[in-house]
């Protein structure tokens, strides 16, 4: 059994992509958390995860939390999807590398460019031009970061783009990107689930 502690419009919200794309049974279990972006709510004493954050996950009575690690646990728990190279697989190194670039470069310097950061920090300006230039010539290669087929790297990489796209100078061909990635079957699916726990929310 897979439970989803969820709050709507949160970084839980792809999560609910994810298990649409895997096609597997789930619950989706609504908590509370805390936005520092409005400073409104709390951490929610049922929600397991060890600050009361999303996503967190119980699979078969095991957490796991945090974006990244429930996405490698799921998709090497769910080969059959398709999204990951299994271990051994020539393609799973450049498949760890992506997504390690993901937390350790793009996040950043996403971050970086929304909060303004750039203009003051040369170093920071040097990091974000270097995480644009990387998408782009993945992009030049492939219709996703490591060629011509939809995985996991795609799911955290492009959810993140799409969030904070303002971060990120105009591009064509990363414009068209994170169209692909949100406009999957399972990508509309897990957005309409969302859009639906929010409203129940507010109920």
């Amino acid at each position: 059994m897979i439970t989803l502690y969820h709050a709507p419009q949160s970084r839980s919200s792809r999560m609910i992509w994810l298990l649409e794309e895997l096609g597997v049974d789930y619950e989706i279990r609504p908590v509370s958390i805390f936005r520092p972006m409005t400073g409104e709510g709390s951490g929610d004493p049922a929600n397991p995860h060890p600050d009361k954050r999303v996503p967190a996950l119980m699979h078969d009575g095991s957490l796991v939390a945090e974006s990244v690690a429930i996405v490698l646990h799921l998709l090497d728990a769910f080969p059959e999807a398709g999204l990951a190279p299994a271990p051994g697989d020539p393609r799973r190194g450049a498949y760890l590398t992506w997504i390690a670039w993901y937390v350790a470069e793009l996040e950043p310097a996403l971050f970086a460019g929304l909060s303004g950061d750039l203009a003051g920090s040369p170093q920071k300006q040097r990091n974000h031009d270097a995480v644009v230039a990387r998408l782009q010539a993945a992009l030049a290669r492939g219709s996703y970061v490591m060629g011509d087929r939809f995985t996991g790297p795609d799911f955290l990489i492009s959810s993140a783009l799409a969030f904070g796209r303002r971060a990120y100078p105009a591009d064509d061909a990363i414009d068209a990107y994170i169209g692909r990635c949100q406009s999957r079957p399972a990508a509309v699916r897990g957005q309409a689930l969302d859009d639906q726990s929010g409203l129940q929310a507010a109920a």
